[in-house]
């Protein structure tokens, strides 16, 4: 099966609808990401088939979740690398603004260049550490592999705007990080994901402030 079909396999077996274009859209950022990554380092992950399962698919599984909640008009994705999920996100919901932010310049770089070569003008790359940055409140904040939850939380907080949540992409259930987090944050639902091609254990924190 080639990525193609693999990509349109894997959207229905999470139960998305994309159109044909936004599938193009998501081959398109992986290749982007194959090319880039030979001189960017931006995943270690190099084989297209693994790229395509480790980190589209596993983004793809938040579409449905944050659909749910309700799409946000403003996202943004913190500690964002390549781009995962807030490209993902970008493509596959066209009515949120997301800024992908990141520390490293050229994440940052490679970011805007995919916003600009797939004319995604929802998408941002923003280089910034994320405590530093002076920019108008999120309705979510999400994070794919960034910090603790505690970090997480106490870094991007003064972003929220009223009624935001954080939804943070997680492995294994993080009890600790959970049991760590301050008396004001609220852990309201802890969401299990089924990652089609991906044997592993993935779910959502979704926290929001008391």
């Amino acid at each position: 099966m080639n990525l193609a079909d693999r990509l349109a396999h894997d959207v229905a077996s999470l139960g998305l609808e994309l159109l044909p274009y936004q599938q193009e859209q998501l081959l398109a950022y992986l290749a982007l990401l194959q090319k880039w990554n030979k001189v960017y380092n931006l995943t270690a992950v190099r084989d297209p088939a693994q790229m395509l399962s480790h980190h589209l698919i596993d983004s793809l599984s938040v579409i449905a979740p944050l659909q749910r909640h309700g799409a946000p008009a403003r996202l943004m994705d913190v500690g964002a690398g390549g781009g995962l999920p807030g490209i993902v996100i970008a493509i596959c919901c066209p009515g949120t603004d997301v800024s992908c932010v990141d520390a490293v310049a050229k994440k940052a770089t490679f970011i805007q260049q995919v916003a600009a070569e797939l004319k995604l003008r929802n998408l941002h790359g923003v280089h910034s550490r994320v405590e530093a940055l002076s920019t108008a409140p999120f309705d979510v904040i999400t994070s794919r592999a960034f910090a603790s939850l505690v970090d997480f939380t106490s870094l991007t907080r003064q972003h929220l705007a009223e009624g935001a949540v954080w939804m943070a992409m997680k492995g294994q259930h993080p009890a600790d990080e959970i049991a760590a987090l301050p008396a004001d944050v609220e852990v309201f639902h802890v969401e299990q994901l089924a990652v089609p091609s991906l044997d592993a254990q993935r779910c959502i924190i979704w926290m929001r402030l008391k």
